[in-house]
């Protein structure tokens, strides 16, 4: 699980405990909704200059190791 992590974490004092990127008040979720809509990760990242290349990528392949281990 990703919440709590290096990556991403959840606190009632931020954003009330929606997961966002460590270190950073930018929910997760924001990255999906961009990637969703057709943007690139260099949009995203433009947008927020706190969130780093190498926390979306983390998430992004541990994401993706989660999809194809549930697949399994």
């Amino acid at each position: 699980m990703l919440k709590n992590s290096p990556i991403i974490s959840a606190s009632p004092e931020i954003m009330g405990g929606t997961p966002v990127f460590t270190g950073t008040r930018v929910p997760a979720q924001t990255l999906l909704d961009y990637l969703k809509a057709g943007e690139s990760i260099d949009d995203f990242l433009d947008g927020f200059p706190t969130v780093t290349r190498e926390q979306v990528i983390a998430l992004l392949e541990e994401a993706g190791k989660q999809v194809i281990g549930t697949a399994a």
